[in-house]
């Protein structure tokens, strides 16, 4: 990934449950404010997902577009641009690393986008921000309130 934005969040969660929240793509629209559809299109060997279709309506920015998956072990995510209609790429990384003894994870989101539409580097930079910050804040909410197994 070139130029991109990060930013990390502490669960109080093990990094199974978050990664399973974050695997769970169904269920995006229920904790992302900006997912308002997700589809699963393909999968790999293992059942994780290879290929996600999102439907996103972000205020000024909507877009429909399909995101290509790499699962690194069981603590990195991966993701690409396939196809989209405002994007020209993105690329996204969630890296989990346990914490006080796999009681908590520490969850670092890396993000690149560009859209077709010209922007300062420092607005696009911005935006990511905001994506990421949103992103860790809905997930935080939804792994830590979820009923432990």
């Amino acid at each position: 990934m070139a130029e991109h934005t990060s930013s990390s969040i502490t669960i109080e969660a093990a990094p199974a449950d978050v990664m399973g929240v974050i695997a769970d793509f169904a269920r995006y629209p229920e904790w992302t404010g900006e997912v308002k559809e997700a589809e699963v299109l393909s999968t790999d060997d293992q059942g994780r997902a290879e290929q996600v279709r999102l439907v996103l309506d972000a205020g000024a920015i909507k877009d429909d577009h399909v995101l290509a998956y790499t699962w690194t072990g069981e603590n990195e995510v991966s993701w690409s641009l396939v196809k989209s209609q405002m994007l020209r790429s993105l690329d996204g990384t969630y890296a989990l690393t346990p914490v006080a003894g796999g009681e908590r994870t520490e969850v670092t989101y890396r993000l690149a986008v560009d859209v077709k539409i010209p922007l300062l580097g420092m607005i696009k930079r911005k935006a990511e921000k905001v994506i990421i910050d949103r992103a860790l804040a809905g997930l935080k909410k939804r792994v830590e309130s979820a009923p432990k197994a």
